[in-house]
């Protein structure tokens, strides 16, 4: 295999790395801003929903159009349209005398910047495969994991600095530079017209893998658009081994909530409200992702990609029980180092047993799907576990979904077994 692949694809990860460092600053100022404003759950809920909901409500198209218009177009797209709205909440700032305006504003920019993602990551997730021989894949989305982890290890660290010797303003600006740097680094990437020794035995072909848009092809609200939707729902659904696996990612983002998106609440009402609380948690969990993406990489994961995938869930799931036991804030930081292992394992092993198993045509549609099971899992899973965080114990909740992040693991394991050896 020419080499030629390694600089393409690490272009690639560069672009979006530079992109996501901008992005990432700007969550974390936004969630941050709101947690130590507020103190409210409710709050903490509502934000969270809203930056996810949109992003599983587009992705129900987005997937389509991934397979069906260019890729590229798509990501550029979907990256300059949120730096727009974050200049334009990052203009508006200014103006705005209260908070009681800004809450609301920051809601519906959350939403806009949702819809955005939304149609980036299928799209970013169907290139890979275009860029990678599928026998590299593991290892790649390893090194993607440990580059992308890398990237968010230092925007808790700089949210934490600009936040406490800055302003809200001068994040939002950040997310701006850099997805134009981002966006000028991809636009001089020319992708593959489709991926070499992928899997094409699909009954459900509907379009051609060019990364090109069609220009016979009617537009993506038509009702091609919505066969191609039903074909890929179908797809998913008689495909038992993907259907299997997406259905098992959505429970495990939905109980992940209280140790993980709700970190910040948990760390501010359990240790201490700082924004350097705040950061010390976000940078040792990041460093652990980071470190786990690195050992994916250099060992390319367990043989069968369903035993990485089992052992990152039975161990995530008994690092988050030990996390709402601890009271010591030390012990905390280490078990939230190796839960971000963990946590690298499970998505490094998901999303490579996807572009494995899924066929060519389908990439787009199944990784939309998962884009679903992410966005509304976590977002049912913020409307759960907010308002209880505001009437029982956040400890408590930690414990209980760790307990039964084992038993899920325990229930799929037999599942899992019966597919194919992958």
């Amino acid at each position: 295999m020419n080499s030629s692949w390694k600089k393409k694809a690490m272009a690639f990860l560069a672009c979006e790395g530079i992109s996501l460092f901008g992005s990432s600053i700007t969550s974390f100022a936004l969630v941050w801003y709101i947690t130590l404003k507020t103190g409210s759950g409710k709050w903490f809920a509502a934000l969270m929903i809203c930056s996810f909901i949109p992003q599983m409500l587009i992705s129900f198209v987005s997937g389509v159009w991934a397979d069906r218009y260019s890729k590229k177009v798509l990501i550029i797209a979907a990256d300059g349209s949120i730096a727009v709205v974050t200049l334009i909440l990052a203009l508006i700032i200014p103006q705005i005398g209260t908070d009681t305006i800004l809450f609301p504003l920051i809601l519906a920019v959350a939403a806009l910047r949702s819809l955005g993602t939304g149609v980036q990551m299928p799209a970013v997730n169907a290139v890979i495969p275009l860029l990678v021989p599928k026998n590299n894949l593991m290892r790649f989305n390893g090194i993607n994991a440990a580059v992308q982890s890398a990237v968010q290890f230092a925007a808790p660290a700089a949210a934490g600095v600009v936040l406490s010797f800055s302003s809200l303003y001068v994040a939002l600006l950040i997310d701006v530079v850099t997805a134009i740097i981002g966006i000028a680094i991809f636009v001089c990437i020319r992708l593959p017209e489709r991926a070499a020794g992928t899997n094409t035995d699909s009954a459900f072909t509907a379009s051609s893998d060019a990364d090109e848009i069609r220009a016979d092809r009617p537009d993506c609200m038509s009702h091609a658009a919505f066969t191609d939707l039903k074909q890929g729902l179908n797809y998913a659904r008689t495909h038992s081994f993907i259907g299997i696996l997406l259905l098992e990612y959505g429970m495990f983002i939905f109980l992940s909530c209280p140790v993980g998106f709700q970190c910040a609440l948990y760390t501010s009402r359990n240790f201490g409200s700082t924004y350097w609380y705040l950061t010390a948690v976000e940078i040792v969990g990041f460093a652990g992702m980071a470190l786990g993406g690195i050992v994916i990489g250099a060992w390319g994961g367990f043989k069968k990609r369903t035993t990485t995938l089992l052992t990152g869930l039975v161990s995530f799931g008994l690092l988050t029980v030990g996390m709402g036991i601890t009271p010591s804030f030390i012990v905390y930081l280490a078990l939230m180092l190796i839960l971000g292992i963990a946590l690298t394992m499970i998505q490094t092993a998901t999303t490579t047993l996807i572009q494995e198993c899924t066929a060519d045509d389908m990439q787009g549609r199944v990784f939309g799907f998962q884009s679903i099971m992410y966005s509304g899992c976590l977002s049912l899973g913020m409307a759960v576990f907010g308002p209880l965080a505001d009437a029982v114990s956040m400890r408590l909740l930690v414990i209980v979904t760790g307990i039964l992040i084992i038993l899920l693991s325990a229930v799929t394991f037999s599942p899992f077994r019966k597919q194919a050896e992958v």
